[in-house]
Order: structure tokens, then sequence, then C-alpha cells
């Protein structure tokens, strides 16, 4: 990703998770670093916890209509288990979330991460490696700044 963009004077609220308590503490974290690390202000972020992904969508509508931070970011993880469930969770917090953030001014990123294995979670929930959580708020950061840049942007 660019370096471009910056988390000074930047509010986000991310909406996380609490079911895989371990992996989501660890993606959270990141999410926190990567805004500090970017410049931002931790008190300029806002934490709504929910029981489950599927909790995100309705808890991320909710923020629209009581909050204007710059972005939202969705946090947490689904991991396939032994019936269909994974799939209904996934897929249906994950349209929650595509719905609402092609219906929205501000970026809502989708940092849920979906796995076979509660493994491969912790391996993409690395403290000091790859995390997701990190990339998403990354991803939130940039996206402001696309945004921010049509907004000001009068060539066509």
């Amino acid at each position: 990703m660019t370096s471009e963009f910056s988390a000074k004077k930047t509010s986000i609220v991310i909406v996380v998770s609490e079911f895989n308590a371990k992996i989501i503490e660890n993606l959270l974290q990141g999410a926190l670093d990567a805004f500090t690390h970017h410049g931002g202000n931790k008190s300029d972020i806002i934490i709504y916890r929910v029981p489950g992904a599927f909790e995100i969508p309705g808890t991320i509508a909710q923020v629209l209509k009581n909050h204007s931070p710059h972005a939202i970011v969705a946090i947490g993880a689904v991991i396939r288990g032994e019936t269909p469930h994974f799939d209904f969770i996934a897929g249906e917090s994950s349209r929650g979330i595509s719905e609402l953030s092609r219906n929205s001014d501000i970026p809502i990123i989708n940092g849920i991460i979906t796995t076979n294995t509660a493994q491969h979670a912790l391996d993409r929930s690395q403290p000091e490696g790859k995390n997701k959580g990190w990339e998403a708020m990354e991803a939130a950061l940039q996206t402001i700044s696309v945004y921010d840049s049509m907004r000001t942007d009068s060539t066509c």
C-alpha cells in the first residue's frame, strides 16, 4: 500500500466481534497499532463490541445514524466448523457490510477474516507479523484519502 495517507485528525469507529476472542484481540491491536503508526491518536477511536460477526452490519448502521466518523472498520473472525453455519455468518456479515459501504459517504472496511481453521486465523492475526487488523486500518486510512481527493478534485 502507498504511504500517502495519515491518521492525524482522523476519527474511526471500530466494530469488533467478541467471538474468537484471542484472534480478534490480536486483530484489534493490529488496527490500533496501524492507526497510531500513521499519526493517529487513540482517543480518536471509538470501539463497539458485539457478540459475533452477524451483529456487525446492524451495529454499523447504528453508527452511521449516531456518529460522524471518517471511516468504520469491522473486525472479526469466522472460522469454518462442521456445519454450514460458517457460510451463513460469513456471507451475511459480508453482504451487510458491503451494502452499507455502497450506500455510505464514508469508507466502511470489512476486516472480518474467514478461515478454514483456527490456526489459519491465528496466522493472520499475529501481533508482530501478518495482521489483517493492521491491513484493514491501513485500507480505511487510504480510502479516506481517496474519498477526500474525489471531493476536492474538480478536473472531471
